[in-house]
């Protein structure tokens, strides 16, 4: 029998940009804070919610499932310039470096060691931390026409957040390096067809359809189903040395070039000019 009094006290009211709902029969849904308006610290606080809200998830007697999704048109993206002359004034800052890198690993290994099932409803255009979570959840509803970005290449930095990790496993290594070595993003019709998401349906059905496979799921026999998706993600865990690897080239291209002309390309409306010679 499990001891009480050691299981931790969850304060949920710690979350500040992501907005939490209890359903019926443990069904937790998540709706993600649009960026506009926020200054860079909230958007950074949301990349550190979104990293930590699945061990209180995990440890919630009450809840079953877990349903994420966006407002608005939007799932998770970043807006504006909010940051960027703070980055450039201080390229391959080592502190912000260590936490944005530990906070990914948390995240991924947060759902995938996660034994409760999490279904994302991906509305609208998903990018950086955001979509990692929608592509490791363990059943992905996408909107047709949402647009699904990485751009960790685009930025001057390797793909280390959860690409290496996933894609090679849900569309096959020839469809991932097209579209993360040729920085192609590609629309929800286009993610199902390949294999990249569970499933798309038209706009207006993305979170009643992610809603109703949750309450499948929360009505289904529990531990069948947690040791089921725990049984399935070892195909994941295989892939942790080579996630482990591409988030640690991650780190290293912080301290480069290419993310400053990035950042200094973005801020002046201009493309990126990757010229700088390399040693090897």
């Amino acid at each position: 029998m499990p001891i009480d009094d050691l299981r931790p006290t969850i304060d949920w009211s710690k979350y500040q940009t992501l907005t939490l709902e209890r359903r019926d029969n443990g069904i937790l849904l998540i709706t993600i804070a649009e960026p506009d308006g926020y200054p860079a610290p909230t958007l950074t606080r949301r990349h550190t919610e979104i990293s930590y809200i699945w061990r209180d998830f995990a440890d919630d007697p009450e809840l079953r499932v877990a349903v994420i999704t966006g407002s608005g048109e939007r799932f998770w993206t970043v807006e504006g310039t909010d940051g960027i002359d703070e980055m450039l004034a201080n390229p391959g800052n080592y502190d912000n470096t260590v936490s944005l890198i530990r906070e990914g690993l948390i995240n991924a290994y947060g759902i995938v060691n996660c034994d409760k099932p999490i279904v994302s409803a991906i509305n609208g255009a998903a990018m950086g931390s955001g979509l990692a979570t929608a592509l490791l959840a363990d059943i992905s509803v996408a909107s047709t026409n949402a647009r699904l970005i990485d751009g960790h290449l685009l930025q001057g930095i390797a793909a280390g957040d959860h690409s290496v990790m996933i894609w090679p496993l849900l569309c096959g290594l020839a469809k991932a390096k097209l579209y993360l070595l040729a920085s192609e993003d590609l629309t929800g019709e286009v993610a199902e067809r390949i294999g990249l998401v569970s499933l798309a349906v038209p706009p207006t059905d993305v979170l009643d359809t992610a809603l109703d496979i949750a309450q499948r799921m929360a009505t289904g026999p529990q531990h069948a189903l947690r040791w089921t998706k725990r049984s399935l993600n070892h195909w994941l865990r295989t892939a942790t040395p080579a996630f482990e690897a591409s988030i640690a080239f991650e780190a290293m291209s912080f301290f480069g070039p290419d993310l400053v002309e990035a950042l200094t390309a973005q801020a002046e409306h201009r493309p990126p000019n990757f010229a700088e010679p390399l040693p090897w």
